[in-house]
């Protein structure tokens, strides 16, 4: 049976994800980027394939995408992760229902996309000038609070009071108001609720930029923050779709295109 890849190589984390000639996923891998991002990739999909029990040569097509996904020079073909995230939204996401609008909350910048009833992108907006609203921005604020970032949501649900304002824009000013809030002895369970609820307002902001529609579907590594979920819902006033694996959406959606692009190659 013919295998499929799809590599994500993004600013901190290399997702790759295998599938079969069915579409159906064989085996799916989460690392850091480091600063070799060719390498890395290289040594994790070789680890992959280690894990699923396949050589490499068994992989028919790979297609790359994300910050760096010009830089893995075997990919057969590249693509945005604009384009990767919404195929593979639309699949992980099929037991939700018709994804029609995409949250995604990467290490160094937000998106939103809004698609069409087909799954086209029709729209899509990005905050890439600023770490704040990030997984970056939330891993340096667990680094000032001195928990781990997998923490931070039973931090968020401990909260007693009103969510605290953590109201710069830039990381760096976010930053210096968290230290300043420690300083005034506020909990830490306060001033984690208020970082997510700080960055549910801006991205629901951006959201906005492209359309509330029907479902809304959040992947990303933050995702997994069931604390930043709760507030981005809070702010929403409704449910938002979280996939069981939202790390890889967009390493699914590049795999599931290398699928489809080898057919097309054979015909």
């Amino acid at each position: 049976m013919p295998y499929f890849a799809g590599i994500d190589i993004g600013s901190t984390a290399i997702k790759i994800v295998l599938v079969d000639g069915n579409g159906d996923i064989v085996g799916q891998k989460v690392s850091a980027s480091g600063s070799m991002f060719y390498k890395y990739a290289k040594e994790s999909l070789q680890q992959l394939c280690k894990d699923v029990g396949i050589d490499e040569s068994d992989i028919s097509y790979t297609v790359s995408t994300g910050y760096g996904r010009k830089l893995f020079k075997e990919a057969d073909e590249t693509i945005s992760e604009i384009t990767a995230n919404a195929i593979g939204a639309r699949k992980a996401g099929e037991r939700f229902g018709t994804i029609r609008t995409i949250i995604n909350i990467g290490g160094q910048d937000s998106k939103a996309i809004g698609l069409d009833e087909e799954g086209n992108v029709v729209n899509f907006a990005m905050n890439d000038r600023c770490a704040a609203g990030t997984g970056k921005f939330l891993d340096v604020a667990a680094a000032k609070l001195e928990i781990d970032v997998e923490e931070l949501g039973e931090y968020h649900f401990r909260a007693s009071g009103t969510p605290l304002a953590i109201n710069s824009t830039c990381a760096v000013f976010a930053e210096s108001e968290i230290i300043g809030l420690l300083g005034n002895e506020h909990s830490k369970e306060d001033i984690v609720a208020g970082i997510h609820f700080s960055i549910a307002k801006r991205i629901i902001r951006l959201t906005k930029k492209v359309g509330l529609n029907d479902i809304i579907y959040f992947d990303g590594g933050p995702a997994l923050n069931e604390g930043l979920v709760a507030a981005i819902e809070d702010e929403l006033g409704r449910e938002i779709a979280i996939p069981d694996y939202p790390q890889i959406t967009t390493a699914l959606g590049a795999a599931l295109l290398a699928k489809e692009s080898f057919g097309y190659a054979e015909a």
